[in-house]
Parts: structure tokens; sequence; C-alpha cells
């Protein structure tokens, strides 16, 4: 099992976690819906995008229309047959909300419009045909200017593979504006296409696995700047030190979709130095929980930072939803507060100040040891801290993540509005390490401690199989029917390298894996919590809180959103077993094309 997710990515290698393919890469035209039943396959002439003739006279008011897919049961993708009308519907629908959006994430092809509730979404999906766009509606944004060094280390590749030579290439990246098409695989990083003619160049033939941060490459029709240092397989061309990405900044993003950005070119870059504040003296807090040891990996998580996917960031939070709300509700706490989730057992803190604690999620044993000597604790149930007191959990029998709420809530700063650990991007606090101190808020006036309650998610015993149930497609059409019914009929084994990014499976010893019904790669496009991706290995990947905001492997399903506190329990060696549900949107029916 992976205790400190530290999974990274990088533009230009797809994306199993991992990766993230090139935004241009072709892919079938062909568009499909998927239907019901399952196992089974989307039938292939249910949707197919009207052909439009290059001699007609286009229609300003409403563009060429192609598919929407159901992403789950909140979510779904709206197929667009340009990436000029994958910006001006990003643009409509940001400006022009649906009720219950949560967030609207465009990609190289697609719109991803994610809902608070089935409701919501299906309400959006009946209603999104009738979506008229002008066509000289402008996209909202900003100028940014962006000095540039250009010393890369590919200038020269990319100018014999242009034609241009180095300073052709260069004035052609500084001659002409970018406009910021999309967000996606990293906080801060931005597709830019060029509004004239592209330097349109391959990705590299073997990424780098590192790439410094503040590099300006090329890759397709797309030029970027990485915000920080990840894996990547674009041509570099040259650095900046513009600051791409800067949580304290109003704006953390210094480029959004729709953004304008002219590149500089410069000799050098000059650094300015500021005086950097030394810290505030620490200062003793009458009420904290004191890390002792924080165990395998233990984060702070609350409901997390939904609706900032075109910043690259996801919602990430509890990967244990219920769990973690139960432990709140046990203390008298508001839902949102930020709670303890801890792997696999042995986190020990200790009490300054009298404090109500709770523990939910996998049952572990736990004892209370101090002053007053020692005494056993109860899951799922309210129970007393003393000062000076030492609580300590041991290894759960089942399951695998245990939430510890304090009455009052874990006072940390906020980050984009949360207190939660993205252990992807590396946004909001530190895991928790020995020596912590965190400090506790005052108790909500008018909020009462709970009563002892259930478990929030039935737990399976070990050796027993679990069910998961799954809602079919986006991209269910991209397999075969044996690999629809070898997803459900199969039982797939939880693999140790699983972690808050998602759910690893063995490579089956018993068959072959999934295999695709066509040819060619996915572009890049907006996911879900819940979702199957399927790589190149057929195996697929269950991605949870911390998944990353684009993926460019199919997705055969989404795991429904009432499932996920359980997958998210899932230790090494669980066995799963799939089973597609009925759509439950009667909306896909009559929804019929979108723009």
């Amino acid at each position: 099992m992976s205790g400190r997710d530290s999974t990274t990515h990088g533009p230009g290698t797809a994306h199993d976690g991992t990766g993230v393919p090139s935004p241009a890469t072709p892919r079938a035209a062909n568009v499909t819906r998927s239907g019901s039943g399952a196992p089974r396959t989307a039938p292939r002439d249910r949707a197919t995008a009207p052909s439009t003739s290059s001699s007609a006279a286009p229609d300003t008011a409403t563009p060429p229309r192609t598919g929407l897919r159901w992403a789950g049961t909140r979510a779904f993708l709206i197929e667009c047959p340009s990436l000029e009308h994958v910006m001006r519907l990003h643009a409509h629908l940001s400006a022009h909300p649906y009720p219950g959006q949560l967030d609207v994430l465009a990609a190289a092809e697609t719109v991803l419009l994610t809902f608070t509730t089935p409701a919501a979404a299906r309400r959006a999906a009946s209603d999104v045909v009738d979506i008229r766009l002008d066509s000289t509606e402008p996209a909202a944004g900003k100028d940014v200017a962006i000095d540039v060094v250009y010393d890369g280390e590919d200038l020269a590749a990319v100018g014999k593979l242009t034609g241009l030579g180095e300073r052709g290439v260069i004035e052609a990246h500084t001659g002409t504006g970018w406009t910021a098409a999309f967000g996606g695989f990293a906080p801060g990083f931005a597709y830019l296409v060029a509004d004239g003619d592209p330097l349109e160049v391959p990705r590299r033939d073997s990424p780098r696995t590192a790439v410094p941060a503040g590099s300006v490459a090329l890759a397709g029709r797309f030029s970027a700047v990485y915000p920080r240092r990840s894996p990547g397989g674009w041509q570099l061309i040259g650095h900046t030190d513009a600051p791409l990405w800067d949580v304290d900044r109003e704006e953390p993003a210094l480029i959004r979709p729709g953004d304008t950005v002219r590149y500089r070119a410069v000799r050098e870059l000059v650094a300015v130095s500021s005086e950097t504040a030394l810290p505030a003296s620490r200062r003793e807090r009458k009420h904290a929980l004191m890390i002792e040891d924080p165990g395998m990996q233990s984060l702070l998580q609350d409901r997390g930072r939904p609706g900032r996917g075109d910043l690259g960031v996801v919602a990430s939070g509890a990967a244990d939803r219920a769990s973690a709300e139960q432990t709140n509700r046990l203390v008298g706490n508001s839902p949102e507060a930020a709670v303890i989730e801890t792997l696999l057992g042995g986190l020990s803190v200790t009490a300054r100040g009298h404090h109500v604690l709770a523990l939910s999620g996998a049952p572990t044993p736990a004892r209370i040891e101090g002053p007053l000597g020692g005494r056993a604790v109860t899951c799922h149930a309210p129970f007393a801290l003393y000062d000076g007191e030492r609580l300590t959990l041991g290894a759960p029998d089942r399951g695998l993540r245990t939430y510890l709420a304090v009455r009052g809530g874990i006072d940390v700063p906020e980050v984009l509005g949360s207190r939660s650990s993205d252990a992807l991007s590396g946004i909001g606090p530190d895991p928790l390490s020995a020596g912590d101190e965190l400090p506790v808020l005052k108790a909500a006036a008018g909020r009462t401690v709970g009563l002892p309650e259930p478990p929030a998610v039935t737990l399976p015993t070990p050796g027993e199989t679990v069910t998961l149930r799954v809602s079919p497609g986006p991209r269910d059409d991209w397999f075969t029917p044996e690999a629809l019914e070898t997803f459900t009929s199969r039982d797939w084994v939880v693999s140790e390298q699983s972690n808050r990014v998602g759910v690893r499976f063995e490579e089956p010893p018993e068959g072959p894996p999934l295999e695709r019904s066509r040819e060619g790669e996915l572009a890049s496009e907006g996911v879900v919590a819940g979702s199957l991706q399927v790589p190149h290995s057929g195996v697929p990947v269950l991605f949870l809180a911390d998944h990353p905001v684009t993926g460019g492997y199919p997705v055969i399903g989404v795991v429904l959103p009432e499932d996920l506190p359980l997958a998210a329990q899932l230790p090494p060696s669980s066995a799963v077993r799939f089973t597609f549900t009925d759509p439950p949107h009667p909306a896909s029916d009559t929804a019929g094309d979108t723009p």
C-alpha cells in the first residue's frame, strides 16, 4: 500500500494517474451515448454527429452539434466539433451556470459539466440542447505578458522540425498572441493556442522524467509553461520566472482560460530580491492536539475545494466522505469541519486542554493513557480526551482509513477555501508529522454532541468480495463486448500501489485484460471521482478523491457516488466485482444531440 501519495504526472504522457496525453491526439469521430443494460456495448449509430458541408454558409447562432455522454450520475461530457467551439461553450457555461452546477471543465474536444445532484444534471442535460452561442461572443479574459529566455534544450530541434531555424521559431512564438484554451493537468498549467498560424511540432519520442518549473514548451498546436517541476514530453524552447501559480494571490493561476498571452524574448531574467518575513514565534495554544506519531499516513481533510478544475485543482477532500461527516456529527461539528484521515492505524495524539473526540471509518482498537489511568475507546461514539492524555490507534481489522474529529474543529489556514491536503497537486497542509500542533476551534453555539451511531459504511470482512455499482460510460463503446463481459464477471484484486489518487488492481492471472474495440488515442478530457479509466494494460484504475483533473485513457464506467466511501476503504488484496446499473438518466434519451 502506498502510504505517502507521490504520484506525479506531466503533459505528453498518457494519463492513468501518472501522466497526461497530448490534448491534440486525434480520435475517432463516431459519437455515441451510453445506453442501458449491462454488460453491453453502446450502439454505433445512435448519435452520430450530422455532417456539415464546408461550402454551406455557417449559422453564427447555432454551431455544429455533436454528442452528450454521461460520466456517472452527476456529470456529463459535451463533445464539440472544434477547439474554438469548446472555448465558446466553456465561456458561455461559466458565465451562465445551470442550477446546481459545480464545475465546467474545458478540454481539447469536450466540456465536462458536474453537478451537486443527479436531478440537477438531468435537468441541465435536457436543456443544454437549446443553448445558442453567438459566434462573436468574446471570451472574457485578461492580457498576460511572459518574459522568456529562449535557451531551451529542444529549440534547435524545433527549428529543424519546422524549417524555421532557431531565430524563426523565436520570432513565430513571440510574433502572435496565444489564447488560453483550457487548463487541466496541474495547478496553473494552461494549454495555449496561437491566434495566428500555430507552431505545430510533435512531442518528444522519449518524455523527460523531470521538466524544470518555468519551462516554456510546445507540443502539437499548443504552447504552455510548466508551473512546477514534473515529468513531460513537450519540446522545451525556453524558460521564464513568471509565477504561474501562487495560492497566496487572489487569483492563484496567472493564466486562466480565455486569457491572452504574449511571449516576450529577453536575454536574461533579472531576479528581484524581497525581504521574507520571519516566521512568527510559536505560541502555545491552550486547546490543541499534539501529534506524537502520525502512523503510516495522516492527513487533514474536509469537504474539499470543488469547482476549480479549470485551475488544474481537483476537489480532493475526505476519501470516505460518509465516515468523515459522521465523525463531525458525533462531536457536534458542522459537516465542513476538518478531520484527521489516518491510514491503517498507528496515529497517536496528546490533548492540550479537555476535548471531545470521535472515531469513524475503519474500526480500530483505540486506547487512552494518562494521569487518570488507561481505558479503551469505542468507535462511532463520542468520548472525552482530557488534558495531558494520549490517544493511540491500533491497526483496523477491516477497512483502510479511520477518521478522527475533535469538537470545534481543527484550526489550520485554508488554501483555496479548504483545509484538505491534496496529495497529487501538493495543495493544502503537509502530511502530519510528529511534533505538529493542531489548534482546536471553540465549539459553535447551539451544536450538541451526538449519540453513538452504527458505522456510516458497512465494511466487508477479510476475504469477502465487494460489489461496486457502476454507471456505464462515457467511453464504454471503446471496448469489445467481450471486454464489457469480462469487466463485470471477473474479481479484481486491489493492488498495494493504491493511494488517494486511485485504487489500482493486480493484473488478472486467469485471462486477458480488457480489450479495446478501436485503435487510436483519446484526446485528454475531464474525469470525475469514481471514473474507471483503462490504460493500455487493460487493467482499470478507479479514481478517488485526489484524482487528476483530466485523463487520456477511455473511462469504461463511473462508480456511483454512494459507493465511493466503500471503494476508499478497500485494503490491498481485497476482491472487487463491478456491476453495471441501469442508467439513471431519463433525460439521456430525450437530450438528443447537443451543441
